[in-house]
C-alpha cells in the first residue's frame, strides 16, 4: 500500500472531530482554531523499539503508550488534552499491524477528546514521535519550579508496577501468570491522568508525571525549584504484586523504575483541603508521601528512621 493511501485509509479514520479544528490530515500543515481566553500546551516524546518498549509489544499496546506518554505531560501541567500529530517509522507497511496500533492510538484519543490532526510515515526501524497540544487556564498551569519547603509531597495511584513487568520479561523475576498480565498491563497500556492534573490546578504548587522513576523525577522537581525533598519510604503506595514478588527489595524498585505515568506533586499546607476537596470529585487515588525542605537534595527514611538507599533512574546518556 502506498504511503498517502495507508494515511487515508487508517490515520484519518477517527471519531473524534473537534471543532477548534479548521483543517485536518490531508494538507502540509493543520489549521486549528485559536482560543484567546486559553494558554496552548504542547509536548513531544518519542519512542523507539526496544528502548522504550519491548520488541514483541502488541501493536494496539504500542498505539496506546504512544499517545498516552504525551498525554501524561499534559496531565502534569493541568492541561485540557486537543490535538496530536503522529510521525511514525516502520519496516514494513504491515496492514494487520498498522489496524491495531491505530485501534490503540484511537481508543485513548477517544477518551480524552483528542484529534489527530497530521504527522508522517517513513520506512525504517520503529519509532513513533508524538507532538500532543492541550489547553490551560491563563496563569493556572503547573509547572516544575513551584515546590517550596514545608509542601508536602504526593503521588497518584501505586508505583513500580511497570518496572516490575519488565523484570519478568527481562527474566530477572518470575511472576505467576495472574500477576504478570496484571503488570504487563500496568506497562502496555499506562493510564494517562489527565483529570487528577485539572483538579489540580490552582492548588498545588507543582508537578510532573513520573516517567523515569520517582526520584529521578522528583529531583527534576527540586532542581527547578531549588530545593529538597524527604521521601517516607513505609508510605509509599505498592500493589500487592510488588509486595508479595519482592519483598524487601520493593521500595528500591519502585521509586528507580520508570513508565508508570502517575503524577508526582507538592502542595502546601494552606492548599491541602482545598486540593483534597477538587481531588475528591475524580475517581483518582493520591498518597502523601514526604515533604519538601531547604536542603537541596532528596533524603530517604523507613519507619521515620533515616536509611539509604540508591537513587538512579532510566536515562538515555
Amino acid at each position: 500500500m502506498k504511503e498517502f493511501d495507508l494515511i487515508k485509509r487508517y490515520f484519518s479514520e477517527q471519531v473524534v472531530k473537534r471543532k477548534d479544528v479548521l483543517l485536518g490530515i490531508g494538507d502540509d500543515c493543520a489549521i486549528l482554531k485559536s482560543n484567546d481566553a486559553q494558554n496552548i500546551a504542547v509536548t513531544t516524546d518519542t519512542l523507539v523499539a526496544g528502548v522504550h518498549f519491548p520488541h514483541n509489544t502488541s501493536a494496539k499496546a504500542i498505539g496506546h503508550k504512544s499517545i498516552a506518554v504525551s498525554l501524561s505531560d499534559l496531565a502534569a501541567m493541568g492541561a485540557e488534552p486537543a490535538w496530536a500529530s503522529l510521525a511514525i517509522t516502520m519496516p514494513t507497511a504491515d496492514e494487520a499491524w498498522i489496524n491495531d496500533f491505530c485501534e490503540g492510538v484511537f481508543e485513548l484519543c477517544e477518551y480524552a477528546n483528542v484529534q489527530l490532526i497530521g504527522g508522517d510515515t517513513t520506512q525504517g526501524p520503529l519509532s513513533i514521535t508524538v507532538t500532543a497540544q492541550g489547553l490551560t487556564i491563563p496563569e493556572k498551569h503547573i509547572t516544575r519550579s513551584g515546590a517550596k519547603p514545608g509542601d508536602w509531597l504526593y503521588v497518584s495511584a501505586d508505583i513500580g508496577d511497570a518496572g516490575l513487568a519488565l523484570m519478568h520479561i527481562n527474566g530477572d523475576i518470575t511472576l505467576t501468570p495472574e500477576s504478570a498480565a496484571k503488570v504487563q498491563r500496568k506497562l502496555d497500556f499506562p493510564k494517562p491522568r489527565i483529570l487528577l492534573g485539572q483538579a489540580l490546578r490552582g492548588h498545588v504548587s507543582s508537578a510532573i508525571d513520573i516517567s523515569d522513576g520517582l526520584f529521578a523525577d522528583l529531583q527534576h522537581i527540586c532542581t527547578a525549584s531549588n530545593v529538597g525533598a524527604t521521601v517516607e519510604l513505609d508510605k509509599l503506595p505498592l500493589s500487592d504484586e510488588m509486595k508479595n514478588s519482592l519483598g524487601d527489595k520493593a521500595i528500591e524498585v519502585a521509586v528507580n523504575a520508570g513508565d508508570d505515568y502517575e503524577l508526582l506533586f507538592t502542595v502546601s499546607q494552606t492548599n491541602k483541603v482545598s486540593m483534597d476537596t477538587s481531588v475528591g470529585q475524580t475517581t483518582n487515588r493520591i498518597t502523601c508521601i514526604g515533604q519538601i525542605n531547604h536542603s537541596n537534595k532528596i533524603t530517604t527514611t523507613l519507619n521515620q528512621e533515616p536509611i539509604n538507599i540508591t537513587m538512579n533512574g532510566f536515562q538515555h546518556f
